[in-house]
């Protein structure tokens, strides 16, 4: 049942990265639930291994939010290197 909560709290903070960040993201819903775990597992590991919050704590949410956002920038830079590389 754990995995099934994960995937659906990455898919929503996947979510409200795409819409928060500015420009044209595109990506289909898996790879956005990929970043929106991913976002979460970094910035909650973060979070509490620096002492701001721990396991719970709304401040996770925003937490993993703005980590989706920053992988979100650097997927948008990778690709964005390999698709002018191509043209």
């Amino acid at each position: 049942m754990e995995i099934i909560t994960m995937i659906i709290v990455g898919f929503i903070v996947g979510l409200i990265a795409r819409a928060l960040k500015p420009g044209n993201d595109r990506m289909g819903i898996i790879l956005t639930t990929l970043v929106g775990i991913a976002g979460a597992f970094l910035a909650g590991f973060a979070g509490q291994a620096m002492g701001l919050y721990t396991a719970g704590e709304p401040a996770g949410w925003i937490a993993s939010v703005i980590g989706a956002i920053v992988l979100l920038f650097i997927v948008s830079m990778v690709r964005g290197r390999s698709h002018t590389r191509v043209r």
